[in-house]
């Protein structure tokens, strides 16, 4: 079994208040679900109103799975023109690690 977790930095658009976020980053969050039924959250930057990260945790059989699915969601947030993803951190995790 492997675990794959991707955090992405986002600065957001021409946002002026938390309730603007929230209508940017709901739908980002339902689409990576959508996409690959995944468990996704925004895990920082909550008090920010143009800045977000989002965490993204993946379980599959094999490492290669785990990195298809997570280049695909990479791909889907970094392509959206209300964004600029600023970072990307990803980490495998194998039931085999100590």
């Amino acid at each position: 079994m492997f675990v794959g977790t991707l955090t992405l930095d986002i600065l957001l658009g021409d946002v002026h208040s938390l309730k603007e976020k929230r209508g940017i980053v709901k739908p980002i969050l339902a689409e990576l679900d959508k996409r690959a039924g995944v468990a996704a959250a925004e895990t920082g930057h909550q008090d920010l109103h143009r800045r977000t990260e989002i965490g993204v945790a993946v379980v599959a059989a094999s490492a290669a799975r785990v990195n298809e699915v997570l280049d695909d969601l990479e791909g889907a947030v970094a392509w959206r023109p209300e964004i600029e993803l600023l970072s990307v951190r990803r980490r495998l995790h194998s039931d085999q690690d100590d």
